[in-house]
């Protein structure tokens, strides 16, 4: 057998193998994408807030550190968002950033990984903040949850359709929020009324954040204008939830009963 002959048989034996290789590796993307559509992979927690209207308490301890349960209240929310299939967390930091950091670490305690976005000594806003982690949270629409917050959500993401800029979780109007934010109908999210309490937690797009010029802004008026032009889905939530943004309502979580 001459060395051509050699060489096409060869060819012929290795390239199925290449073409068998290729569609192993097509069928394993496949699945990953299956298994994450519809559940963000990564998640941004909102603890670089001064916390006011928690003092005298915020002024030795972040917020995102005050404890219901033997836990932080952000330890519970990374436990929530690693079952709910989160693999990497942003967590931004400004008023005693350090103890945050020095609490959580890696993120591995709560099986999943933890990147910073430092905001310095002056927060950057709610909208802000996330614009300044976006080289951090890649190019797929990501969670955003305020780490004040207590709820049962188990983070399930629904309604959220291709060129939407946000999802909403909305919940019934507590009583120092009588007004509520955003109304829903059908899974739509719009600025006219009757409205629901947006939750502090939510599904974002970075597309969301395409027109921002400012280093220091808040999320709001980002929201309402997606929601004018109709690109914003919501869920209401009716299952517990509430916002440990004052010392008293703080204390109403902790009166709460444990959960199990």
């Amino acid at each position: 057998m001459n060395k051509s002959s050699l060489y096409l048989k060869a060819r012929f034996l290795c390239d199925p193998c290449r073409v068998f290789q290729r569609a192993k590796i097509a069928v394993r993307k496949t699945m990953s994408s299956k298994r994450n559509e519809g559940r963000p992979a990564r998640a941004m927690i909102l603890a670089a807030g001064r916390g006011e209207r928690l003092r005298p308490l915020s002024d030795r301890l972040p917020k995102a550190l005050m404890e219901v349960e033997g836990r932080a209240l952000i330890e519970h929310l990374l436990t929530a968002l690693s079952a709910a299939g989160v693999e990497e967390a942003v967590v931004n930091l400004s008023w005693l950033g350090g103890m945050v950091r020095a609490r959580l670490g890696d993120g591995s305690g709560y099986g999943l990984r933890i990147r910073y976005s430092d905001e310095g000594d002056s927060a950057l806003e709610t909208g802000g903040g996330i614009a300044r982690a976006l080289p951090l949270l890649g190019e797929e629409p990501f969670w955003v949850v305020n780490a004040d917050l207590r709820t049962d959500f188990p983070f399930a993401l629904s309604n959220f359709r291709s060129g939407d800029l946000a999802w909403l979780m909305l919940v019934p109007n507590p009583a120092h929020h009588p007004a509520g934010d955003f109304r829903l109908r059908s899974g739509r999210v719009g600025n006219d009324r009757p409205r629901y309490t947006f939750a502090g937690v939510s599904v974002l797009a970075p597309e969301l954040f395409r027109d921002a010029t400012e280093e220091r802004f808040g999320l709001a008026p980002l929201l309402r204008a997606a929601a004018h032009e109709g690109r914003v889905a919501g869920t209401l939530y009716e299952g517990y939830w509430a916002d440990a943004g004052t010392v008293e309502r703080l204390d109403a979580i902790r009166r709460r009963p444990p959960e199990g």
